[in-house]
């Protein structure tokens, strides 16, 4: 089994699940599809590097070997998780957070 790549689809189905549940809508919101098309941007940029130089090395025990250039297809999925496993957290508390302020607010 190639552990990177299990975890990463794991994580980005946590993700999905965590949007699901907590009720942002991220996934139908148009600034977050915005947001990630910038954020792969800077992800090929970076890992790019790292991946090129090498300064990050992957095993081919852990990972399916599907790059885009040098990065690891499942770098993009860990990625995705991460921010958007954020960003949900962060869309819900900061909403909870102003229905406590403003109770009488739709």
């Amino acid at each position: 089994m190639k552990e990177y790549t299990i975890l990463a689809v794991l994580f980005v189905i946590i993700s999905f699940i965590l949007d699901r549940v907590l009720k942002t809508k991220l996934f139908g919101d148009r600034r977050f599809w915005k947001f990630w098309l910038i954020m792969s941007g800077i992800i090929l940029i970076v890992n790019g590097y790292l991946t090129w130089r090498p300064v990050v090395i992957y095993s081919d025990a852990f990972f399916l070997g599907i790059c885009l250039f040098t990065i690891p297809i499942e770098d993009f999925l860990f990625g995705f998780s991460l921010l958007t496993s954020n960003i949900v957290l962060w869309e819900y508390f900061t909403k909870r957070n102003d229905k406590l302020k403003n109770p009488n607010a739709n």
